[in-house]
């Protein structure tokens, strides 16, 4: 079977400064939800942009559907930090989805009858369709959060990437987005970087920390040593039926 993605010793610089170090990952299920978790600054942006083909690395090799990411992104469906965009903008809904086809049509090129009918199934799987002529600045923003999924998903996309879907999100939205994921799992592999460890716990199907180097092991169990060596301080593991983890509070330097 073809693995959804393989990175071998990847390492990526930013001037002098060494962001990710010696990477070896593979992917091998084409459906499930894994979640990358790890600090600020630790690398987890760094490593989507990488999948994307949008950072190369200076060391190691990076595969996706056994092709460079740059021949394997109408395959990859992606959504970005939410910080990321202006909600002011004068868009409607359906134009923002269909954006997402143009890594099929190419840049200003004029929309096909299959592109309008990908952003529709996209809209009517993420039950934004009848919201399809509201301006983005309208919708809340968990509602703004399922049309960046709908863009992404436009794209028919095999592999989902997903860049702290949950940021800026109340819990009961939080709770809907993870629904979605949960039913978009099914069907593709999906990748999502989070902070949010009480929900990696319980919706992800394995888990992988970051922070320079990526600890995985192909579970959705993580081991204390990894979240120690991922986060810097004392961490403990809890388990109530459904587990769930969290970290202790720093001790106070004396």
């Amino acid at each position: 079977m073809e693995k959804v993605i393989e990175l071998k010793d990847v390492w990526v610089r930013y001037g002098t400064q060494t962001i990710l170090e010696a990477i070896d990952f593979e992917l091998k299920e084409p459906n499930g939800l894994l979640g990358i978790i790890g600090p600020n600054g630790g690398g987890k942006t760094t490593f989507l942009k990488v999948l994307l083909g949008l950072l190369k690395p200076y060391k190691g090799s990076v595969r996706l559907f056994g092709k460079p990411p740059e021949k394997s992104r109408e395959l990859v469906g992606y959504v970005p930090q939410y910080k990321g965009f202006d909600f002011d903008f004068p868009i409607s809904v359906w134009e923002i989805v269909l954006t997402g086809r143009m890594s099929h049509t190419g840049f200003l090129k004029k929309f096909q009858e299959e592109d309008k009918k990908a952003a529709e199934e996209a809209l009517k799987t993420v039950e934004m369709f009848q919201y399809r002529d509201r301006q983005i600045g309208q919708l809340s923003g968990g509602q703004r959060q399922r049309v960046l999924i709908a863009r992404a998903l436009a794209t028919n996309p095999k592999l989902l990437l997903l860049d702290e879907p949950n940021s800026g999100l109340d819990p009961h939205m939080q709770d809907e987005l993870y629904r979605l994921l949960s039913r978009l799992k099914q069907e593709m592999a999906v990748i999502m970087v989070t902070h949010d460890l009480s929900a990696v716990s319980v919706y992800v199907d394995k888990i992988a920390c970051l922070n320079r180097t990526l600890h995985y092991h192909n579970s959705r169990e993580i081991p204390v040593e990894d979240l120690e060596a991922t986060y810097q301080c004392p961490v403990e593991l809890i388990a109530h039926g459904i587990p769930h983890r969290v970290l202790k509070n720093h001790e106070e330097n004396s």
